[in-house]
């Protein structure tokens, strides 16, 4: 949805792709996630193997605990920086944050949630990601419940059907949105 938003004019900063950066070499949070997790988690090229770290810390939520701690400072630290460039503009900054209700970021005007059904959810994963089923459900228990997320929510986007569907949708959340100055978007 960020992306169509961004055909719109949006300014979009993504908290994955900086906490893809964070533990990326030389990332903030490269060298404490490794000391926590071991080296068995580096890949050949001296990278942060992701699925073998999501294979150790969706397994225990201890971990996942410990993986927070580390990434999501260096995240929101990342974010606070990129709204500080935007400064006063006119434009509408979305920032995505798939697990806006766990961090407690409140750094937006507005919350957009986009919901999912959950089976059309886990469907979808399971193709695009070639998970299998008990991963995603696992991955999907391990953060806030629908009902949590819709209750923070501004704006509710449904995205259950295609993506001409979603498209119309999106041009409704953009003519709400038009005038504000920061949107977050789940």
């Amino acid at each position: 949805m960020a992306s169509l938003l961004a055909e719109r004019g949006a300014v979009v900063v993504d908290a994955d792709a900086l906490a893809h950066e964070a533990i990326g070499p030389g990332g903030a949070a490269y060298g404490p996630v490794i000391e926590r997790f071991g080296p068995a988690i580096v890949d050949g090229g001296g990278s942060i193997d992701r699925r073998a770290l999501a294979d150790l810390v969706f397994a225990d939520p201890d971990a996942l605990a410990d993986l927070e701690a580390l990434v999501h400072p260096v995240v929101l630290d990342a974010i606070d920086r990129r709204l500080a460039a935007e400064g006063a503009t006119d434009h509408v900054v979305v920032v995505v944050i798939p697990l806006l209700v766990e961090v407690g970021w409140d750094g937006a005007d507005r919350v957009v949630v986009v919901d999912t059904p959950e089976d059309v959810a886990v469907r979808r994963l399971m193709e695009r990601r070639g998970m299998a089923e008990d991963d995603v459900r696992r991955r999907l228990a391990a953060q806030a419940d629908r009902s949590t997320r819709l209750a923070r929510a501004d704006h509710v986007v449904t995205n259950d059907g295609t993506l001409e569907d979603l498209r119309r949708r999106v041009d409704a959340l953009w003519e709400a949105l038009v005038g504000s100055g920061r949107a977050s978007g789940r």
